[in-house]
């Protein structure tokens, strides 16, 4: 069997990736920078190759594009740090077997690698070229990294997709990635909120009228499915749809027919539908509010996009992203967050999801005093110290989350402790459930000891937990034990037994 090929311009990464394989019996061989690659390829070729993707004096992609022309069929897998849906679409677009993020998983590597021999081994190729445009999306979480993948796979199919998740996640950015990296790219995005829109209008709006079909209709009106044309069609809120409306696009969906409101003449409809919604459709075909048929034409394959508590690893990318554009928009130097600020912001539940994330680096390029963010410069509604609530939803209300994950005007954040929102069981009322900053913090740590295979975690944690509440109440009492114990509900004997065992002696 030929040897595994790596190219990285970084030598620790050859370094692990050359050990991980020479200990499951793969030879390998190492380059530092696409030029020498290629050249190689001019007289020999690897079993699989792995390249990073961004490197001086040449990228991934262009050895990607190298190696379809000297050998076709090669699996290829591209690593990268910058976790972008431009990197993920283009790798797929461009031939690659796979797409590895990193920071990655060795073992996990070398399984990918593993893969791609089989693949090698069958002489298969797995996809087709293409071009990919401008970044959309940004993620390292593993479920971003799936949905950027699934858009790649996606990108030669027509197929009708369901988007869904809660408010503020980027379903229309799904949706519109969907469209630039298909088939229909050069055809019309046509966007309608079926929500946003009155019953009596939406009929018109999808499928446009005749003139004279209702008073007020002085002229004929193209619907959105016509201006859809030969492109796609993205119906956010699909949940929210009249139900007799719903008969009408599963018959466009069925027949790939429609008639204008008024009209007698069908019309051909040759567009691609995504639908999107943050609402449980199976639970509203129970409740006889959404059409069965319906739900399982438009179901044909469904992506669920993450809430950003989901992906809590993502928001410091984010976070330096969305100030980088909002300068860009302002004209202004970008602000950078210090790291105590970008792990505080990580620890919090941003029921708002990305959209909530996106309208606070708004406010923080504006109203941030420093150039560098600090905790204390954030909103006071998400900052610890408690004042007054920010419009962070930029609809003259605080900040609230919904059961949905929408953002609401009726409450706001209670200093540290930031509020979601849970329906209540009875009279579909809101209740607000306090989640304090410490303990999105908690749970942040806790994910990464379990991501790390720490051992004794809960023995680990209790321990540090302890340290921190008997430190801080020796603080308060400037040392004097007997009043720290009283303080905190123990006994005299207890904290000095525990000032013992967690070595806190002055």
């Amino acid at each position: 069997m030929k040897p595994i090929w790596i190219v990285d311009d970084d030598q620790s990464i050859r370094w692990v990736l050359e050990k991980a394989l020479a200990r499951e019996n793969f030879a390998t061989r190492s380059f530092a920078n696409v030029r020498e690659a290629s050249a190689a390829l001019d007289h020999d070729s690897p079993q699989v190759l792995v390249s990073d993707i961004r490197m001086p004096g040449g990228s991934g992609l262009e050895l990607l594009q190298t190696v379809r022309d000297k050998v076709p069929g090669l699996p290829v897998i591209i690593m990268t740090a910058f976790s972008d849906l431009d990197s993920a679409v283009a790798a797929f677009q461009g031939g690659a077997f796979e797409y590895l993020a990193k920071p990655f998983d060795v073992d996990k590597a070398v399984e990918l690698i593993r893969r791609a021999v089989d693949e090698s081994m069958r002489g298969e190729q797995t996809w087709d070229d293409r071009v990919a445009e401008a970044p959309e999306m940004l993620g390292q979480a593993p479920a971003m990294q799936d949905m950027f993948r699934a858009i790649g796979r996606l990108s030669h199919s027509a197929a009708t997709v369901l988007i869904t998740g809660e408010s503020g996640t980027g379903k229309e950015l799904v949706a519109r990635a969907l469209h630039r990296h298909s088939p229909r790219a050069n055809g019309p995005f046509i966007a309608l909120n079926t929500a946003a829109i009155p019953k009596d209008l939406l009929e018109s709006e999808l499928f446009g009228h005749e003139r004279g079909a209702f008073t007020g209709a002085q002229a004929m009106r193209q619907g959105r499915f016509e201006q859809a044309e030969n492109g796609t069609l993205f119906l956010d809120e699909i949940g929210d749809m009249p139900f007799d409306l719903q008969t009408r696009l599963l018959r466009v969906l069925s027949d790939g027919q429609f008639y204008r409101v008024g009209g007698h003449n069908p019309l051909r409809a040759n567009v691609r539908v995504i639908a999107a919604t943050h609402q449980n459709l199976e639970s509203r075909v129970r409740q006889g509010l959404f059409r069965e048929d319906l739900y399982h034409r438009l179901n044909v394959i469904r992506l669920r996009l993450p809430a950003l508590r989901e992906r809590s690893e993502d928001i410091p990318l984010l976070t330096r992203h969305f100030l980088q554009k909002s300068a860009r928009d302002l004209g202004v130097e970008p602000k950078r967050v210090s790291e105590e600020a970008l792990a505080y912001l990580a620890s919090l539940p941003f029921p708002g999801n990305v959209r909530q994330l996106e309208n606070l680096a708004n406010w923080l390029t504006v109203m941030a005093p420093a150039q560098t963010i600090e905790i204390k410069d954030l909103p006071p509604d998400l900052g610890p110290a408690q004042a007054g609530a920010t419009d962070l939803a930029g609809g003259g209300g605080t900040v609230l989350g919904t059961a949905d994950g929408t953002l609401a005007g009726s409450a706001s954040f209670n200093g540290a402790n930031p509020t979601a929102t849970h329906a209540a069981a009875a009279g579909g009322m809101p209740v607000v459930t306090p989640v304090s900053a410490w303990e999105g913090g908690l749970r942040t740590e806790v994910a990464r000891l379990l991501r790390e295979n720490s051992a004794d975690v809960m023995d680990e944690l209790a321990r540090r937990f302890e340290a921190a509440v008997i430190r801080e109440a020796l603080d308060f009492t400037r040392g004097r034990k007997v009043e720290a114990a009283e303080r905190l509900g123990i006994g005299r004997n207890t904290i000095t037994r525990k000032i013992q065992e967690l070595d806190l002696e002055p």
